[in-house]
């Protein structure tokens, strides 16, 4: 077995994670992008095809890229897709300037007090007005119709992107939380959102990104994002069998639910885009069906905890063995798609319930040991800048915390020859 030590360097405290396209919109739980490229340098520098299990936002699909090597990546949110493709689509920077500037004429009438023409439909989003006020989802409804209105599907998605955060940043959702949480009412008061200045911000900071990673990127590479679910099987005619050269990826930490809700972050904007069933979104992911049953996984450090867990609470357990029963399961569909002596890279954090440590890197190592992979390394790194909570709630007695986690785990796995 490899050794695991702590590694500052792979803190990056000083790095601008919002290089290229990596500033394009926020998302919980985010692999920075040096780790990511690092991990690519480091070892398979030389790979052609990388894959991303739970690509989320994007980050080692972007990494991949920009070094010129093919990728594919898949992910259950419809939000997460939209960004991931994005991020990794150049687009005619003439078009795109002719998109911005009719934008910005847009914002500079609306600065002048000129009304908006037309009669734009408010979608019938769930709980609208509790979400939004009147002017609001009607500036929101005329800049939807704008973007649909692109002919262009690769600008209309670059402009979905940025109207994405500016639905979030327009609602009376508290900044810095993932659930869907409202303001106070004194807070609702005082918030008077420029929608139009809001949009414009992103688009400009988003153009910029863009062009860096036209303008760096070495080489051609093929990116293709999918919707499907690991835990269930990975289609043949998307990726086969000894494929892979290496896996980068951060998987959830434990189910939406009570851990990070990717659903309900992303809900507001998956309902203005249009997509469907955007509340079921954390039922669809890892642990999400409830499935705790299976209570035995032959792996010491799991099993010993889940033990600690259920004499503290019979219920909430079901919950952690539903989402290792999911993750066991995607990491089996997955290791076969590792060619011999590929990688395999988890950045993986030990999240805490009720006060029980579940070693997730221990784990991680263990299912990929039983599908013919060895253990090289396990980094220890800081968390310095991930935006995930630092506290939660494991008794749910209101203001009584804990801390969940402070470090990440880099598990670096190699496939057997």
């Amino acid at each position: 077995m490899g050794r695991k030590y702590v590694d500052e360097h792979w803190d990056f405290r000083t790095a601008d994670t919002k290089a290229y396209t990596h500033g394009f919109h926020n998302y919980p739980a985010i692999m920075i992008p040096q780790i990511a490229g690092e991990l690519i340098d480091k070892f398979c520098k030389s790979a052609k095809l990388l894959f991303d299990p739970y690509c989320g936002a994007g980050t080692s699909l972007v990494e991949a890229y920009i070094r010129g090597i093919d990728s594919i990546g898949t992910d259950l949110n419809p939000l997460a897709r939209l960004l991931t493709k994005a991020k990794t689509t150049p687009l005619d920077t003439k078009e795109l300037n002719n998109y911005l500037k009719n934008f910005s004429d847009i914002v500079f009438s609306n600065g002048f007090g000129i009304p908006l023409n037309g009669d734009h439909k408010i979608p019938e989003l769930t709980n609208i007005d509790y979400w939004f006020n009147k002017e609001t989802q009607k500036e929101l409804a005329f800049i939807k119709d704008f973007i649909d209105q692109i002919e262009n599907s690769k600008i209309r998605d670059f402009f979905k992107v940025a109207f994405s955060e500016t639905v979030r940043e327009s609602s009376w959702t508290r900044n810095g939380e993932f659930k869907l949480y409202r303001m106070t009412e004194k807070q609702m008061r005082n918030f008077k959102p420029n929608v139009f200045s809001v949009m414009e911000k992103k688009l400009l900071r988003a153009q910029k990104g863009l062009a860096q990673l036209i303008k760096d990127k070495k080489g051609k590479a093929n990116v293709e994002i999918y919707d499907f679910n690991t835990v269930q099987g990975v289609p043949e005619k998307i990726l086969k069998r000894e494929s892979v050269d290496i896996i980068v990826t951060s998987p959830p930490y434990g189910d939406s639910r009570t851990t990070v809700a990717y659903g309900q972050y992303s809900r507001l904007s998956n309902e203005w885009l249009d997509f469907k069933e955007a509340n079921k979104v954390d039922r669809r992911l890892m642990g999400g069906n409830g499935n705790g049953a299976n209570s035995s996984f032959m792996c010491k450090a799991l099993d010993e905890a889940i033990k600690q867990i259920a004499s503290n609470d019979s219920k909430r357990v079901k919950d952690v063995i539903g989402f290792y029963t999911d993750y066991k399961n995607s990491i089996d569909n997955i290791a076969p798609l590792v060619r011999k002596g590929g990688y395999s890279c988890y950045v993986v954090g030990n999240r805490k319930v009720k006060g029980v440590v579940l070693p997730t890197d221990e784990i991680t190592r263990k299912f990929f040991e039983n599908n013919g992979f060895r253990h090289i390394e396990t980094i220890i790194r800081n968390i310095p800048n991930k935006r995930m909570p630092s506290k939660n709630s494991p008794t749910n007695i209101h203001g009584k915390l804990d801390s969940t986690m402070t470090n990440e785990y880099i598990v670096i796995m190699r496939k057997n020859p």
